[in-house]
């Protein structure tokens, strides 16, 4: 028998024991085989001990029942997940798990192989996410809410990614604010194609649904034509995408024939909801998507250490390039550099936040994270107006922050790895707005001697490197970068290379 759990988002699962939860490449799995499975990994994660008193893991599985499973037993367990990406190289996941501190991994064995060397250099206990091995039972701890739940890793403006903290009240609040205003219910069929390192990918597509008691179609990675067939084959109502991947699907329907396109749109039409976020939604793309399949796109605002905190409305009128207005339970204000707070409209300022749904702490690093706030607000470091009561994101104040694809992205970090190529004397990566990807990844660099690079070496060194959509996609070879007279590079000069 399935006990009552500590956890609210497992919790809420215990009433739905008998509705689908998933449905991935393995079949449909119960919310009551997904709690199963789950607490099967909290046993073996408390073999030698009562609690894992928020020993960090790493995990690391196909999206599905696995991924669930896996992060659920780590909570039961009183431990702190930490999700890896399946793209990612090993020195990035290196970064992670060292960075975390992980003792712990579990894993898929498909991907076993793959994380050997990290699983060897770091002595790190390894579980299995699809165990079937007889554990003697044990009891759970109790967790509070205030306890620390999980970690993402996310780019900031120093040149490494930060860990972003957030307990478990933190995970509840950005959840509940979402399914209340998007009415999330348990008749929903959600189609999920989002990486799960990602606070999108993890809070908004995966958890919403399964807190309402919703069934979740998981892909493994991105195509748009199987997601277009999941479109037509299942009877979904609610899908969520970053601005590229609405962009992929219009050029796949604009390849289809006459028949096609409206077996295609009509499908579509039919859902409850569509969502787009992580970066900001072209008004064309927007109006493009309105007219295959009726739908206006919903636009929203938020990042890894707040979860979301605006929304254009479930009913009523969403405004094309404005991100909406705050979510239930969340605070925002608008303060000018001298630290003044707005109160005008169309008056730029930053964006700032408070409320349960904001992290808790960057991981290890305590100056982050008191310079992260503001007398109690996070400073998310983007800008804003408002316009009649909806905000319109201007930018960052940060030109080291790249938005691309839907990840942020610290252009810091790249340099570091491309200085490290010994053709590269000097470099300087900017983003440059892009309708497809939000912004394009491009390098300027000084190369040493007269040596030739091309993007497509440049590329195929950076592979093994650093993640696929940090890679640049445009390069510039020039005699010496724009500087000012401190001898720091000028980044805007930068941009104007492109």
């Amino acid at each position: 028998m399935i006990r009552a759990s500590s956890i609210p988002l497992i919790n809420r699962a215990l009433s739905n024991q008998e509705r689908v939860a998933i449905i991935d490449r393995r079949g449909v799995h119960r919310y009551g085989a997904v709690i199963n499975q789950s607490i099967k990994i909290a046993q073996c994660l408390l073999r030698n001990t009562a609690d894992l008193e928020e020993t960090r893991v790493a995990f690391m599985t196909p999206p599905g029942i696995d991924y669930v499973a896996a992060q659920w037993g780590i909570w039961q367990a009183g431990g702190i997940a930490v999700p890896l990406c399946l793209s990612h190289p090993l020195s990035e996941i290196e970064y992670v798990i060292n960075n975390a501190g992980a003792k712990i991994i579990i894993t898929h064995p498909e991907y076993e192989e793959y994380l050997s060397p990290l699983i060897e250099t770091y002595n790190l206990i390894l579980i299995h996410s699809n165990t079937e091995e007889d554990v003697p039972e044990v009891s759970l701890p109790v967790i509070e809410v205030n306890r620390k739940a999980m970690i993402l890793f996310t780019s900031g403006t120093t040149s490494k990614p930060k860990g972003v903290v957030t307990t478990h009240r933190n995970i509840r609040a950005q959840i509940t604010s979402l399914v209340e205003s998007w009415e999330i219910s348990a008749d929903d069929r959600i189609l999920h194609a989002l990486p799960l390192h990602h606070i999108h990918g993890i809070i908004n597509a995966l958890y919403c649904p399964l807190w309402a008691g919703a069934s979740c179609e998981m892909m493994t990675g991105f195509n748009a034509d199987s997601i277009w067939e999941r479109f037509v084959k299942s009877d979904l109502t609610l899908f969520m995408a970053v601005p590229t991947i609405y962009v992929k699907l219009i050029a796949s329907w604009e390849k289809a024939g006459i028949e096609e396109k409206e077996t295609m749109s009509t499908a579509c039409s039919k859902m409850r909801l569509m969502i787009s976020g992580s970066a900001a939604l072209p008004v064309n793309v927007l109006e493009k998507w309105e007219a295959i399949c009726g739908h206006t796109l919903l636009e929203r605002y938020g990042m890894t250490e707040i979860g979301m905190a605006l929304s254009n409305p479930l009913h009523g009128d969403r405004k094309p390039g404005f991100v909406g207005t705050p979510l239930p339970g969340i605070e925002l204000q608008l303060v000018e550099e001298s630290g003044k707070i707005i109160t005008e409209e169309m008056k730029d300022g930053e964006i700032q936040v408070k409320g349960e749904n904001v992290f808790q702490e960057y991981w290890g690093n305590a100056q982050s994270t008191r310079d992260a706030f503001q007398s109690g607000w996070f400073r998310t470091g983007d800008i804003a107006v408002i316009k009649n009561g909806y905000y319109r994101i201007l930018g960052r104040n940060s030109t080291d922050i790249i938005k691309s694809g839907g990840y942020k992205i610290s252009a810091l970090e790249i340099e570091e790895v491309l200085r490290s190529h010994p053709e590269i004397e000097e470099c300087a990566v900017v983003g440059i707005n892009d309708e497809e990807w939000g912004e394009r990844i491009c390098a300027a660099i000084v190369t040493r001697g007269s040596c030739e690079l091309t993007l497509d070496n440049l590329r195929l060194w950076a592979r093994e490197r650093i993640a696929k959509y940090k890679i640049p996609s445009r390069l510039k070879i020039v005699p010496r970068l724009p500087q000012n007279v401190m001898a720091k590079v000028t980044k805007p000069e930068v941009k104007k290379l492109f």
